[in-house]
């Protein structure tokens, strides 16, 4: 009889093997018991790198910090029972936002389900309706055919990546004992397994429609986050700055699509709109007749209610319809970036020259009104640190109150910063894990409040040893709810801003990070500055005045 141990190693290994041939660099592995066979085939696999990460739930979320920084899909290990149930907000996250994840389930055999086994939960169905497929080869059986498992590996990193980006499962049972006597692990000699996903193309008959639609009336063109596909962000920079150009129109950039800086022309790009919207008479003046959309739905309540004023023509290459608000009057299946080219090559009737003369008009309105009047700390702090951070920093967003002063406060510029946020389902959790995966690439600031920080305080151990300066936002609590119906409540306080008693300078020593208290952005920013430069992690408590940050928001916009 085959030894049951090695029969788990040689399965193993053909599965873990054929992720390797089908382009997986990447493995985040949590220590456990059952995924053991797993584990040890991919912590000897010459071409992985493996990162070991204790807790699941912030494993998950740095595996997408590595996605997000790379592109490419990463796989996650862990444990039969409730480890693989920490991965859910991650996989959540993950379909939300079209990232690969493959996910490497260990899980008890088939007898013993249904039997009260110890850790065995029914969990090949955990993530119903969040992952592209799952599969559930069964326990390794002797004869079994290694390039099976080989094409099963290549066939989850094809559907984590096409026609819809998102999460894989594997759920993968091992019967014990669970190694032979003596691990020995021999990876099939194969060629890699290609699996090229196609560019979407533009229909011509579309395109056709939709060049007449952009030559009617006035228009522009709004980005978000992913605006650029699976295309290079910096030719779609300049691709869809040159149609804009042909157009005579705007680009409403958020700060995620990429737009705000850069080499690319950035002259029709606007990065002020969420200020000078905030003047009605000016935004009804600006109401384009079309809206042409790229990305992700706007963050911001401005932006939406722009988009919401006008026709919209949506741009979208992997099959969803990101559109809440029902505007869209046509659907372009299509690569962003040869939407963008074929458009550009059709007949295309510009705006008269007034239309963009009175967005430039605006975006210079709001420069005036900002350096006229005093701005909420926090204004100054993203402004500065988009002046100051080196190119090809990763920046990385909190939710709340954060994503939207970037969106407001953000800037532009010639350099390359890449932004980045977990807005696929815009939750609170994860955000330090993940930009300690984005600082496992390179120097990283994130940005976070100090609720969004105490919830993914853990994952500051990922921080040691990485270019990581995280700034924690403490204005006392949820400051996002002043300006939203509960702030009016009696049980304000109690239910919804929650202020904590977090001591963060003994967070930083428990963690052995470095630590600088701040109360001026100007010193937030250059304790961000020497910790990258540095190259070490560092925590950065940046102590906002809840109150008077709030009556500063609440002054009288742009033009009013």
């Amino acid at each position: 009889m085959q030894d049951t141990g090695q029969l788990n190693l040689d399965w193993s290994a053909a599965l873990i093997g054929g992720l390797a041939d089908a382009g997986v660099r990447e493995f985040v592995l949590s220590p456990g018991a059952r995924s053991t066979p797993l584990t040890l085939a991919a912590l000897r696999h010459p071409r992985l790198r493996c990162t070991v990460i204790l807790d699941e739930r912030a494993a998950a979320w740095f595996a997408l910090g590595r996605v997000k920084a790379d592109g490419a899909p990463v796989a996650l290990v862990c444990t039969s029972g409730t480890a693989v149930a920490n991965w859910l907000p991650a996989v959540v996250e993950a379909n939300q936002a079209a990232l690969p994840l493959v996910l490497l389930a260990a899980d008890r055999p088939p007898e013993l389900h249904g039997w009260g086994a110890n850790q065995t939960i029914a969990q090949a169905d955990l993530f119903a309706g969040q992952v592209r497929a799952t599969h559930a080869p069964g326990a390794p059986f002797p004869g079994f055919a290694p390039d099976w498992l080989r094409q099963l590996a290549a066939r989850a990193v094809a559907d984590s990546r096409w026609p819809l980006p998102g999460p894989v499962q594997l759920n993968l049972a091992f019967r014990e004992p669970l190694l032979p006597a003596a691990a020995h692990i021999a990876f099939p000699d194969a060629e890699p397994l290609a699996c090229a996903a196609p560019t979407a193309q533009p229909d011509a008959a579309a395109v056709r429609v939709f060049a007449a639609a952009l030559s009617t009336g006035r228009g522009a063109i709004v980005c978000g986050e992913g605006c650029a596909g699976d295309a290079d962000p910096a030719e779609f920079a300049r691709a869809v700055t040159e149609l804009a150009a042909r157009l005579a129109c705007p680009i409403l950039a958020e700060p995620l699509s990429g737009l705000r800086f850069g080499a690319h022309d950035r002259t029709q790009v606007c990065h002020r709109h969420d200020l000078w919207l905030r003047d009605e008479t000016r935004a009804a003046a600006l109401r384009p007749d079309w809206v042409l959309r790229f990305g992700a739905f706007p963050v911001t309540r401005m932006l939406q209610r722009f988009v919401a004023g006008a026709a919209t023509l949506l741009v979208e290459p992997h099959g969803r319809w990101p559109d809440p608000l029902h505007r869209t009057q046509q659907l372009l299946r299509a690569d962003p970036l040869a939407a963008c080219r074929a458009l550009f090559g059709g007949e295309l009737v510009a705006a008269d020259a007034g239309w963009l003369a009175a967005f430039a008009e605006a975006e210079a309105a709001a420069e005036g009104w900002l350096h006229a009047r005093p701005q909420p700390p926090e204004a100054a702090l993203f402004a500065g640190l988009c002046r100051a951070l080196p190119a090809g920093t990763h920046f990385f967003c909190g939710n709340s109150l954060p994503i939207r002063d970037l969106a407001a406060y953000s800037g532009s510029g010639e350099k390359a910063i890449a932004f980045f946020a977990n807005r696929g389902a815009s939750g609170i959790d994860g955000n330090l894990a993940t930009a300690a995966g984005l600082a496992a690439s390179g120097p990283t600031v994130a940005v976070v409040g100090d609720l969004t920080a105490q919830h993914d305080l853990g994952s500051l151990a990922l921080a040691a040893g990485r270019p990581l300066a995280v700034i924690v936002i403490n204005n006392g609590g949820g400051g996002i709810f002043d300006l939203l119906p509960p702030a009016a409540l009696p049980e304000f306080e109690a239910g919804w801003l929650t202020p904590q008693r977090l001591d963060f300078a003994h967070t930083a020593a428990a963690f052995g990070l470095a630590y600088r208290r701040c109360d001026d952005p100007a010193a937030a920013i250059d304790a961000a500055g020497a910790a990258l430069a540095a190259g070490e992690p560092r925590l950065i408590e940046f102590v906002v005045d809840r109150a008077a940050s709030l009556a500063l928001r609440r002054a009288i916009p742009p033009g009013g």
